[in-house]
């Protein structure tokens, strides 16, 4: 059976792609971007900015590596299995209580997400819906067992996600 020998080409990828994207960006802190992910980490003190700039930077080595294997597995035909295998109740139920915890932290009155929506121009309005959309996405595609819509709706989401963070009007640092 082709596909599920290998892994999934497909995850490797949209992670891949996603990891390159969101490592260069915050690693180089275009426009500011690792600043904002530190300002939104309060809960961590004792992590800097030079530290996100850090981890980024992993996230920017690895990703081009991790999306030439996803490109090489799926022009072998490893693109992974058709459907995911059904998901117990209770997991999909605590992955839609984690996500609805932290979208409603992202959309409450000082969140990213509302932030995005007051003071930004239709590109962040936009993105901010299609987070809150990808989320709902990912869910019902995580219920049905299809790895596709949700790795699409996965990677939709992170893409608006980068576009919040990047179209961020920068602060002024001191």
């Amino acid at each position: 059976m082709a596909g599920t020998e290998g892994g999934s080409g497909l995850f490797s990828l949209v992670w891949g792609l996603w990891a390159t994207g969101f490592g260069w960006v915050v690693a180089t802190d275009f426009r500011g971007a690792a600043h904002r992910i530190h300002q939104a980490s309060w809960r961590a003190p004792y992590t800097g900015v030079r530290f996100v700039r850090i981890v980024a930077g992993a996230f920017a080595l690895a990703g081009p590596a991790v999306l030439v294997n996803g490109l090489y597995d799926l022009s072998s035909g490893q693109s992974g299995p058709d459907r995911l295998p059904q998901q117990s109740m209770p997991f999909i139920a605590a992955t839609a209580v984690t996500g609805a915890l932290g979208l409603w932290s992202l959309w409450r009155r000082s969140g990213g997400l509302r932030t995005s929506w007051a003071d930004g121009p239709a590109s962040r309005r936009a993105a901010a819906a299609v987070i809150t959309f990808a989320f709902v996405g990912f869910l019902v595609a995580l219920w049905a067992g299809h790895p596709v819509a949700m790795l699409a709706s996965w990677l939709a989401g992170g893409i608006a996600g980068m576009i919040v963070l990047v179209c961020a009007v920068p602060e002024e640092r001191g």
